[in-house]
């Protein structure tokens, strides 16, 4: 999405920080995350998805890539998937990640910031949030399958769990 690729069937594409893709079923996005949260949108009917890794809550008039932050990644993935046929009624969403990842809690612990930035985003939006595996003390790596919508969650030492 930015520099928006749209997965061909049963690619997996992996999302780098700051950056958002798009793909359609049988699409696999995938990313690692720490303190960054990952947001995947989902329309069920039409089987596509979004991966967003967001670095920060805000932009603050920083230009960079749009998936770099909280504020810039949702409305680009909407635009986006609009431009691929993709209406915004329908869409879930899913996220995960915004570990503290150096054990140090306070009022800069970033992923803490990052995940109340991107529920305050999808509230205004009225997009629903229907499942998030976020905090914590280790990064995760996650997979959308836009086959199905699920998102697989991967902690080290952890049980997977599919949101």
């Amino acid at each position: 999405m930015s520099s928006c690729t749209i997965t061909q069937p049963a690619q997996k594409q992996n999302v780098g920080m700051g950056q958002t893709a798009l793909a359609k079923a049988p699409g696999l996005l995938c990313s690692v995350l720490g303190s960054c949260v990952g947001l995947a949108l989902y329309h069920p009917r039409l089987r596509t998805g979004a991966l967003a890794h967001i670095v920060l809550p805000t932009a603050s008039g920083r230009g960079a890539l749009p998936g770099k932050f909280a504020d810039t990644a949702l409305p680009h993935m909407l635009t986006e998937l609009l431009k691929a046929g993709i209406p915004r009624e329908g869409l879930v969403a899913k996220i995960a990640g915004g570990a503290c990842m150096f054990g140090v809690s306070g009022p800069l612990q970033i992923g803490d910031s990052n995940i109340e930035a991107v529920q305050t985003l999808l509230a205004k939006e009225n997009i629903r949030i229907i499942a998030k595996d976020v905090g914590g003390q280790k990064g995760r790596r996650v997979t959308l399958d836009c086959s199905t919508g699920e998102l697989l969650v991967e902690i080290a030492g952890h049980p997977k769990k599919v949101l």
